[in-house]
Formats: C-alpha cells, sequence, structure tokens
C-alpha cells in the first residue's frame, strides 16, 4: 500500500516538474522576453545540467545546497525581468490545470 501511495506521489511530482519546464520553455520562446531574461533561464538550465558545482557535493550539507540556492536565485531573477503579462499569459495557458 505504501508503495502505491509513492509511485502516486512521484507520478504528481513528474508531472509538476514537466508543467513548469513547458512553462519555462514557453517564456523562454516568448519574442516579448528580453535577452537577459533569456540568458539566465539559460544559466539555470546549464548550472542544473554541469557535471561540475562551484561548491563540490562530496562536502555534507553544504555541497548540496548551492544547488538549491543558485538554480532558483537564476529563475527568480530571469521572470523577475520578464513583464507581467507574459507571464500571466503562459500560466493561464500552461499552469493553471494543476
Amino acid at each position: 500500500m505504501r508503495w502505491t501511495e509513492a509511485k502516486s506521489e512521484i507520478r504528481e511530482l513528474a508531472k509538476f516538474f514537466k508543467a513548469r519546464l513547458n512553462y519555462y520553455r514557453a517564456v523562454y520562446a516568448d519574442p516579448r522576453t528580453p535577452l537577459l531574461a533569456k540568458v539566465l533561464l539559460w544559466c539555470a538550465l546549464g548550472y542544473a545540467a554541469m557535471p561540475f558545482d562551484i561548491i563540490p557535493d562530496f562536502l555534507p550539507v553544504i555541497g548540496h545546497l548551492d544547488d538549491l540556492v543558485v538554480i532558483p536565485l537564476l529563475l527568480y531573477l530571469a521572470l523577475k525581468l520578464v513583464p507581467r503579462d507574459v507571464l500571466a499569459a503562459h500560466r493561464a495557458q500552461l499552469l493553471e490545470p494543476l
């Protein structure tokens, strides 16, 4: 019974991340998105995919903490630069069903 619950939670989490990725992709592709915001979105993606980190992961706690700070910070800064109407249009289209 616990495995079934965990499986459904993992499935919901995967749907959430897929919807978010589609949202960021749509914001990136919108011609009204400023160039600096696009660069920051690419930096967040690159940092997540990078095989090395600013602080190595073998250091306890702090090694993984940089991933939890840098990527959301880059996404936050990028989305702050995008006009609100662009974010609202894509949010209504892609994220509201969740």
